[in-house]
């Protein structure tokens, strides 16, 4: 495909409400979005990085620049034939996933658009719906977070995930158990614990938790493995997999027994796709991540979690519960058994709304071969 123009744009959207983790609050998104135009047809991309690099070493500011003046360029010097050969495409830049997956994910957009099918039937989803779960932030108070989770389950969310950190743990799960004994439940640690915490994260074992997501470090496989033979409860590892070999090196370690598979963190589709197929060859459930995406990524993660081995419910969510207004149409919805329908429209099965997105814009840069136009 030819590639016409490249333009990065970033977005501010304010979040409905503040979402906290072991590692700080969000207010606000900085939404940065590849819009690639290609003989007609244009394929969007979002990058996933945070603000700051807490939850990996990149941030917003980082994959700008490395985007701008590295992977755009070089991008649009080439006409790949599909978002497969993009790692090929990057393979001079290393690291740096979610700016490359930003743009990846656009050509694979792109890729479905021109073939005419849903970018589901591309990536090779076997789903017609998805189950979903929800991410429920640390809160001011054991009582407000009860209240939020009543609300989720009356919406019909299949799964409950709770972030934790020491201190806002075994409490949190006992009042949650008492009050919601049926739900499932899950928590997520962002890397808070150590392995000196081993007795106290054993104890999670009494409130039946579907998962204990990512308890030791970011970069970790060895003492996960150690804590896993503590724990009955299943250890998922989301941080520590950034690729196939990553994978494969968790699963052989046994230093987990689900994995979370998140389209930024592991580089694109491509190396979504690869963890996908090797955790299922070796029987290891997954499950699709979020990070507080807009509907554009929000909708990639859609057509990810069509996969046949995403097995568990996602973090994949309505647009409403984070946004006053998303910046596609129609929003992404959920249905009273907590399900997202599979569209089958070509490309990712939303339209943007470019009205909006325009008027969110707050910088923008166009990209062409070797060249910048700002």
């Amino acid at each position: 495909m030819k590639i016409d123009a490249i333009y990065l744009r970033e977005l501010n959207l304010p979040l409905l409400r503040p979402f906290q983790t072991s590692f700080g609050t969000t207010k606000d998104r900085r939404v940065v979005l590849a819009e690639i135009h290609s003989e007609g047809l244009i394929g969007w991309g979002e990058c996933t990085a945070g603000e700051h690099p807490n939850f990996s070493e990149e941030s917003v500011d980082s994959c700008w620049q490395v985007i701008t003046d590295e992977l755009g360029p070089t991008l649009a010097a080439t006409s790949p034939e599909n978002g497969g050969q993009c790692p090929r495409i990057f393979g001079a830049v290393r690291g740096n996933r979610m700016a490359k997956a930003t743009l990846e994910n656009a050509i694979w957009d792109l890729e479905a658009q021109r073939q005419g099918i849903s970018l589901s039937r591309l990536l090779g989803g076997t789903r017609n719906v998805i189950p979903c779960g929800v991410s429920i932030g640390i809160q001011s108070s054991i009582g407000e977070l009860l209240e939020l989770i009543e609300r989720e389950v009356a919406a019909g969310y299949q799964r409950i995930k709770l972030k934790c950190k020491p201190g806002w743990d075994v409490e949190v799960f006992e009042r949650v158990r008492h009050r919601f004994p049926g739900i499932t439940l899950s928590c997520d640690a962002n890397s808070a614990y150590r392995l000196k915490d081993a007795d106290h994260l054993a104890t999670f074992d009494s409130f039946d938790l579907l998962m204990v997501e990512q308890p030791l470090w970011y970069d970790d496989f060895y003492y996960h493995s150690m804590l896993q033979k503590r724990l009955d409860t299943p250890i998922c590892l989301d941080e520590s997999i950034r690729n196939r070999r990553d994978a494969l090196a968790a699963i052989e370690m046994e230093s987990c027994q689900i994995i979370n598979i998140k389209l930024g963190r592991v580089g694109g589709f491509s190396e979504a796709v690869a963890v996908h197929n090797a955790a299922f060859e070796r029987g290891i459930p997954v499950w699709c991540g979020g990070m507080l995406e807009s509907g554009i990524g929000r909708s990639h993660n859609i057509a990810l979690s069509s996969l046949e081995n995403f097995s568990l419910p996602g973090d994949v969510s309505a647009s409403k519960r984070y946004w006053a207004e998303d910046i596609i149409e129609p929003e992404v919805t959920v249905s009273a058994k907590g399900e997202i329908a599979i569209s089958d429209a070509p490309g990712r099965g939303f339209e943007v709304r470019t009205d909006l997105v325009e008027r969110l814009t707050v910088r923008k840069t166009e990209i062409r071969a070797h060249a910048l136009v700002s």
